[in-house]
């Protein structure tokens, strides 16, 4: 921990943050717009230094390149990110982890109780616009920002370090991989494309950096 400073800890809260908002909901003109006038993929952060993240940033560039505000782009993304997290029928990368964990891959089974037990534990409070299952990967990237956040305010918060680190050993680092590498695979277009390549990075990238070693479970997908 004495080797990470308040600046890394910076930088993972604000990929945490896109990341976020790139995978918890349905794209929208202005984000997309918002990530091509700011150049996100030039200024995304070279964590690695690998040709793997080197692809991941080169496939999101592409995309927003020829991203020209038009509305049949954004249809195209919607339909890209319906299909991949949402449906209609069977997501490709469903993103709640349960789907992963147990064995009849339903929603809100153990492992997204274990989820809701370790927040309240923790004195974490999400505040969601309806009664959806918390252990949505997006929404878990947002609990990681504000952790991340707090200690970008004080990295030597001992208590916030290991909830962030059991945040990703026991509630999100052993199944999102495998959700990320079912986005790569099936996405349609580049932007979702790449952001699974560089959101897999991102998070082995940090369990690395904050020594967390995933916990062991079955996954059913």
């Amino acid at each position: 921990m004495s080797t990470i400073n308040a600046s890394d800890y910076q930088i993972w809260s604000a990929v945490a943050k896109v990341l976020h908002n790139i995978l918890y909901s349905y794209p929208s003109m202005t984000l997309i717009s918002s990530f091509k006038r700011d150049k996100l993929a030039s200024q995304w952060p070279e964590l690695e230094l690998t040709e793997r993240e080197q692809l991941g940033r080169q496939a999101l560039a592409r995309y927003l390149a020829q991203w020209d505000d038009c509305e049949a782009q954004l249809i195209e993304l919607k339909l890209d990110y319906g299909q991949l997290f949402f449906g209609p029928g069977d997501p490709k990368a469903v993103p709640w982890g349960s789907v992963y964990t147990s064995e009849g891959q339903l929603l809100n089974e153990s492992s997204t109780q274990n989820l809701i037990s370790f927040y309240k534990t923790h004195r974490i409070e999400l505040s969601l616009p309806g009664n959806e299952p918390v252990d949505h990967i997006g929404l878990i990237l947002l609990v990681l920002q504000y952790l991340l956040n707090e200690l970008v305010a004080n990295p030597d918060d001992i208590d916030k370090f290991r909830v962030c680190t059991l945040l990703l050993q026991q509630h999100l680092l052993p199944w999102a991989d495998r959700c990320l590498e079912l986005a790569e695979l099936h996405a349609k277009t580049d932007f979702y494309r790449g952001t699974a390549v560089l959101a897999r990075v991102f998070l082995g990238h940090l369990g690395q950096k904050l020594d967390v070693i995933p916990q062991t479970v079955k996954l059913y997908r």
